[in-house]
């Protein structure tokens, strides 16, 4: 399961926008609304999965391969180190 660092801040804007600040670097990354949809998703106890399912029936017009998008966007963020696996 994949949970949110939680040393990183969100940031919500305008819109449904966000950024992610990761204080230790001062690094920001802005995030769309789908994107902020997701990270709070990020709690250690949904899958992709879950999350994907929870998108189909909360959010319009989700497209066919949605669950490439979230995964791509999820190894991102693990990747950026906002993110982590929980054991």
């Amino acid at each position: 399961m994949i949970i949110a660092n939680s040393e990183i801040i969100l940031r919500e804007e305008f819109d449904d926008w966000a950024i992610l600040f990761n204080p230790d670097n001062g690094e920001g990354f802005g995030i769309n609304p789908v994107g902020v949809y997701i990270w709070k998703q990020l709690n250690g106890k949904n899958t992709i999965s879950d999350i994907i399912a929870d998108l189909k029936k909360n959010c319009e017009d989700i497209p066919e391969d949605a669950e490439k998008y979230v995964k791509e966007y999820i190894d991102s963020l693990l990747k950026k180190g906002l993110a982590g696996e929980k054991l």
